[in-house]
C-alpha cells in the first residue's frame, strides 16, 4: 500500500486516505502511508464503507475522473461495500489494488476479489496501476522516481532494474530495503 501510495505522489493523482474509529476499534493508520502526504488529511469515518462518509464522496466528486484505484483493509467488507456504492450510487468505475489490500484471512480476501471482479470491478496490482501510469519510458519527468519506487518496493522487477542499473549501464548500485506493511484502508482517486 506504501508503494501504491508514493506511486499516487509522483503521478500526483487525487488520495483519500480514510481510518474506522481510530481510538476505539481500529486503530491509527501505518505512520509508513501517512509520511507518504504527511499534510494531507485523515478522514476518520465510523462506517465500514467509505462511500457512507460524506467527505470521501465530496474528495471523489472533486477529483473530477470516473476511476478510482482502491485499496483497503478488510477486502472483504471495507474493499467490497465502498467498491459496489461507488458503483452503484456513484457510476465510478472501480480497479481494486489486490496486493495493496488485504483480508482477516486468505479466503476471505481471494473471494471477496471474486466477488467484486463479478460485479465489474477491475482487479489489478500496485505496480500494474504504476506501469501504467508511467506508460512510456520516455515520460522523463516522472522516470527517475518511478524507478527509483521499483527498486524500492518490487522485489524481483526492482532487482532486475537494479540489475540493469549497475551492470549494464555501470552506474553504482542504490538498492533500498523495505519490510512489507499489512495495508489500510485508503481509496485512490486515478483518471
Amino acid at each position: 500500500m506504501v508503494a501504491l501510495a508514493k506511486a499516487a505522489k509522483i503521478f500526483d493523482i487525487p488520495t483519500t486516505i480514510t481510518n474506522v474509529e481510530t481510538e476505539s476499534f481500529s486503530g491509527h493508520t501505518y505512520p509508513e502511508l501517512l509520511a507518504v502526504f504527511p499534510e494531507h488529511p485523515l478522514f476518520e469515518r465510523t462506517s465500514m464503507n467509505s462511500w457512507d462518509y460524506g467527505k470521501v464522496r465530496e474528495a471523489l466528486a472533486a477529483s473530477g475522473r470516473n476511476k478510482v484505484v482502491v485499496s483497503g483493509l478488510w477486502t472483504e467488507v471495507c474493499n467490497n461495500t465502498f467498491a459496489f456504492s461507488a458503483m452503484a450510487e456513484g457510476g465510478y468505475e472501480i480497479y481494486m489494488v489486490a496486493d495493496a489490500s488485504g483480508g482477516t484471512s486468505r479466503e476471505a480476501h481471494d473471494y471477496a476479489m471474486q466477488r467484486m471482479v463479478q460485479a465489474g470491478v477491475v482487479p489489478v496490482t500496485w505496480q500494474q496501476v504504476l506501469l501504467e501510469w508511467q506508460r512510456d519510458w520516455a515520460r522523463r519527468d516522472s522516470y527517475d522516481a518511478v524507478m527509483e519506487l521499483v527498486k524500492e518496493h518490487s522485489g524481483a522487477y526492482g532487482m532486475g532494474v537494479n540489475y540493469a542499473y549497475t551492470m549494464v549501464h555501470k552506474a553504482p548500485e542504490r538498492v533500498a530495503h523495505r519490510p512489507r506493511l499489512a495495508p489500510v484502508a485508503a481509496p485512490i482517486a486515478a483518471e
